[in-house]
This record gives structure tokens, sequence and C-alpha cells, in this order.
């Protein structure tokens, strides 16, 4: 996996330490391993026509029933590094990706909006435009958050494209979403993962069984679900903490148990929107741009979140933000224009045209747009108090927050 290695940032003590070039970040594998590659080719496999397709594809092995198990903030190198607490789970890692016992990895930023957008339509976030927590709406000018969809937006003005699910049960396969209730009507479900039919339950347990009876109720069906609260303690309480070990073993054995219930000619995904790393509460690890007057200066809006931040430069100062940033955060962080993130293939494949990002797209990206390399975060203590009190972080390209599992189970 040396492609995610980040580079060393050791300076000499007679040099100041050379900026990070951009074009040196880790990549999502869109076209060949990311999660917008999941969902085309396992509704492929089941014949749906008019798919999304990114070149060269993933390849997986057809299977009649899918379902897809998402485990909110499962990243790779996490659930690899907890055995104990994941023993289920962990006796997939060797199939991992089709038998290759390697990970996929999510879009750029790692970010649950984003990468629930690249499964449900199949695309990249250059072409969905959920390119991150918060980016600039360029009719409104302000920030625009694409989890809790503040302010009101229209949601399929935002995101235009159709779902691999509305495809999928367009083309006569059972599709269904199983989920909490509160998900049902969210302009996030609505844009990212609509299509056959919602089903709302409370626990664990009940989206297992139901998962299970939804995938024995149609000859070919696909099947989404979903579990937050990983992701959830490792915010509250950090990857490092009894909380967060123990929602892995609550998750490892709901996973166990909707395997031991996979109907006939199924197929069970288990993968996650990003992985996540705990930083330190310290001024040298979390950087406040609401005290930094450095970092503040010609910046009109501070979009992304702590380790993939968009920044919006007021009009004529795009040039100078990048240099103080990159001056600034460029031995720890990968600092990007614009265009340089576009074409270095941060949000959709570099050899396409544009880079992968669609006109509608291109404004909502920072003027420039920083993913932290090393254990450090642009926090905001005033204007984002709550998110800048959190213990685990996600959003960049390193591999515990990039590397997700595709776990498979088979009947």
């Amino acid at each position: 996996m040396s492609d995610f290695s980040a580079g060393s940032t050791t300076a000499s003590p007679w040099h100041e330490p050379e900026p990070l070039d951009p074009r040196s970040a880790p990549v999502p594998r869109y076209g060949t391993g990311s999660l917008a590659d999941l969902l085309p080719a396992v509704a492929a496999g089941q014949g749906v026509p008019g798919l999304p397709s990114l070149s060269p594809g993933l390849a997986l092995a057809p299977a009649d029933r899918v379902c897809v198990f998402l485990v909110d903030g499962l990243g790779w190198e996490l659930l690899r590094a907890h055995p104990a607490e994941a023993p289920f789970l962990t006796s997939l890692l060797a199939g991992s990706l089709g038998g290759t016992g390697e990970p996929i990895t999510a879009g750029f930023p790692s970010t649950t909006a984003t990468s629930l957008a690249s499964v449900g339509t199949g695309l990249p976030p250059g072409a969905h435009g959920l390119p991150g927590y918060t980016v600039a709406d360029p009719a409104t000018g302000g920030l625009m958050n694409q989890l809790r969809w503040q302010p009101w937006t229209d949601p399929h003005a935002w995101q235009p494209y159709p779902t691999v699910f509305q495809l999928a049960d367009a083309a006569g396969v059972h599709t269904c979403q199983v989920s909490a209730p509160t998900f049902a009507e969210t302009p996030l479900t609505k844009v990212a993962l609509s299509g056959g039919t919602f089903h709302g339950r409370l626990t664990g347990e009940e989206r297992m069984d139901l998962a299970a009876e939804q995938l024995a109720a149609g000859d070919r069906s696909l099947v989404y679900t979903y579990y937050s609260e990983v992701d959830g303690k490792g915010h509250r309480f950090g990857v490092d903490s009894g909380e967060w070990r123990a929602q892995l073993r609550y998750v490892d054995g709901l996973a166990q148990r909707l395997a031991e219930q996979l109907p006939p000619r199924s197929a069970l995904y288990v993968t996650a929107d990003h992985g996540m790393i705990d930083i330190p509460f310290d001024p040298e690890s979390r950087i406040d741009f609401d005290e930094d007057w450095e970092l503040r200066a010609g910046v009109a809006l501070l979009g992304g979140e702590g380790r993939a931040r968009h920044v919006y430069a007021v009009p004529g100062a795009a040039g100078d933000v990048l240099a103080v940033w990159r001056e600034v955060l460029g031995d720890r962080m990968w600092v990007a224009s614009r265009d340089e993130a576009i074409e270095a293939g941060w949000f959709g494949q570099p050899d396409a045209a544009g880079g992968g990002v669609d006109e509608r797209v291109y404004r909502r990206i920072g003027d420039v747009v920083a993913a932290a390399s090393a254990d450090v975060a642009i926090v905001a203590s005033r204007t984002e108090p709550k998110e800048s009190a959190m213990v685990g972080l996600h959003g960049s390209m390193t591999p515990v927050e990039q590397l997700v599992p595709l776990l498979e189970v088979r009947s």
C-alpha cells in the first residue's frame, strides 16, 4: 500500500521545510477501487442499464441479491488494529475487494455527505457536487452544510443525477434502504440514497433482520443498510476510547447476524464512508483559524472541516491566501489552488476532462483546498464550536481516513 504513504516532512535543520506538492497526495482510486465504483459494479451484475461508469471500473462477481452494509467511520486501518473487538469482520479481511485482501478508498474529502453521495450515485464528488462537509453556494455566496442541508437548497438542483437505486428500481430490481427512521425524508437521502422503498428501523438488530428479509423478497434485490454510532463515538470520545471499542464489538455482531441470515444467491458487502484519527488538544495540533490573523487574512469564508478545508478568498486575494496557507501549513498539509486540486485528481479522475468536475460544482470548491498529511487540524473555536470539540476527526487523504474495507460474504 505504498501509494498511500505520505512522504516524510522532516526538514534539514539549516533550511525551512519544503511545502508538500499537491500532486503527491494519495488521491482516491476513482474508477478502479473507490466507493463511487461499488454500486455500479453491483448493479451491472444484476443487469441494470444506464449506469454511471468510471474507467475501467470495479470488477465484482455478479450476485442476484446484494446487500451493502455501510458502517459510518469504520476505516480499514482501524478495523485491522482491533481484531479482538471485531473477530467476525477481521475474519473477512483477506477477502476484501474481491479476494485481493486490499481496501478501497473513499473520495475526497473523506466525509459522510461526500461519501454517501458517491455510494448512491456512483459518481465522484466533482460530478455529484457534494465536495465537502460545508462548501460555498455560488448562488448565495454563503456556506452550505451538505450533511445537515442548511440553509435549505433545492436538493435536485444541487445534485441532479439519478441514484443507482433509482436505476435499479426502474429495471425491476427489488430495491430498498433500511436505516434509522430520522433519515427517511432528509435531503441527503433524497439526492444520494433514494430509489425503491425506505424502511425505518430503530435498532441495529431490527435493521439487520429486515435487510435479510428484503433480500429474499425479490429474485433480484438491492438492499442498503447503515449504522452510524461507530462514527458518533469516535467523534465524541476518540478511536482510542472504550466507548468506541464497544461500538466496534456491537457492529461486528450486527454484521455476523446479517451474514447468517443471507438467503440463497446473495452477496453482502460491508464497507464504510471514511476512517478517523484522534487529534491532540494542543495549539500545535489544533490550529485555531479564529485566533490566527495570518490564516484569516484575505479569507471570506472557511468551509470544509478540520482535516480538509475549503478556503474562499475575498475577490483578488486567492493568490495571496494560497501563498500564506502554503507557507504556514505546507509541511503538514497538502495545500492546493482549486485548479491544482482538480488537476491532481482530488475530486475525480485526473485524466477526465476538467479533472472530473462539473461546471456547476467548480466554484463550490475552495479557491484554496488544504488537506492534512500530519496529525493536525484547522479548527474554528468560535464559528465551529461543536466540530472543534470533537476528539476524532476525518476528511483528508491519509490512509487512516481514506481507506475503507469492502468485506464480502456470499451464500
